[in-house]
């Protein structure tokens, strides 16, 4: 049990995914008692057992299932009658996916970050808004948000991000975004987001593939948002975070993003700009 525990809370800390059994009631003879637990994580290990044998099979079949579609259930099994296991008993095991909230860097504490920000958080984004102005970035602001008092250039030269991490870059500065945008490219992030209009993130692209050659632009989304109309801060916080959600979710939407505007295709490595013309 203390090993499964363990391995949950690493694989929550790690920010990944996984699917967690409990046995909650069991009658007659079973190989495992209430309270046994089996976790999946997403690469395919598992940690604990139910009690093997073909209740273990079934169990690891749903953990798979809960994996790819994200839904719990209460699975039943007859374990003589259904499963041919000579214990004979029944179990129930609850079967629930388990995944960490994912990270939100939100770079800048303007007008458009002050609406995006709890509202992310409140729909299940672990938010941390990065902006040295503590005039802006402060708890009033940003409820239930960490704060992070630093330059948004600095924090990224020296915060290790991973590829369950999302980031978005709302700054008071176009240099600042330009820099921002640059280094997290830099990152193995899941989602950069700028806010900016198709002309902004032509220049922004442009002056990066100058200096760097060829941009990757499969995790960026720029102009950041969903193709809602929005008008004024609170209705683009929507439209950002409306797209956060169908990106978790895996939901094709009508995005903003400029990524098949024919003036970036000269900054695309060849394979992705081909990619795109095909679409």
């Amino acid at each position: 049990m203390r090993e499964v525990v363990e391995a949950l809370l690493e694989l929550l800390k790690q920010g990944q995914r996984g699917a967690l059994a409990t046995v909650v009631r069991t009658q007659g003879s079973t190989p495992n008692r209430a309270g046994a637990r089996l976790l999946l994580r997403a690469d395919g290990s598992s940690v604990g057992t139910i009690g093997g044998g073909a209740v273990e099979l079934a169990v690891l079949e749903a953990l798979q299932c809960a994996l790819r579609i994200g839904s719990s259930q209460l699975l039943v099994r007859d374990l003589g009658h259904e499963l041919g296991m000579c214990c004979g008993g029944r179990m129930e095991i609850f079967i629930e996916p388990i995944e960490a909230r994912p990270r939100l860097f939100v770079l800048g504490a303007g007008h458009v970050a002050r609406a995006t920000a709890p509202l992310a958080e409140s729909v299940g984004f672990d938010v941390s808004v990065v902006d040295e102005r503590e005039e802006l970035n402060s708890a009033a602001r940003f409820p239930n948000c960490a704060r992070d008092l630093r330059d948004p250039v600095a924090m990224l030269k020296r915060t290790a991000l991973s590829e369950q991490d999302w980031l978005l870059i709302v700054t008071h500065d176009h240099h600042l975004d330009e820099q921002s945008l640059e280094l997290a490219l830099d990152q193995p992030l899941r989602y950069i987001g700028v806010v900016g209009s198709r002309r902004k993130v032509f220049r922004l692209i442009q002056r990066i593939a100058q200096k760097r050659g060829p941009v990757a632009l499969e995790r960026i989304y720029a102009p950041v948002g969903l193709d809602l109309g929005a008008i004024g801060p609170e209705e683009i916080a929507v439209s950002i975070v409306a797209e956060l959600v169908a990106l978790r979710r895996g939901k094709t939407v009508p995005h903003l993003r400029a990524t098949g505007d024919e003036r970036l295709q000269q900054f695309l490595p060849l394979s992705v700009a081909e990619k795109l013309v095909e679409r």
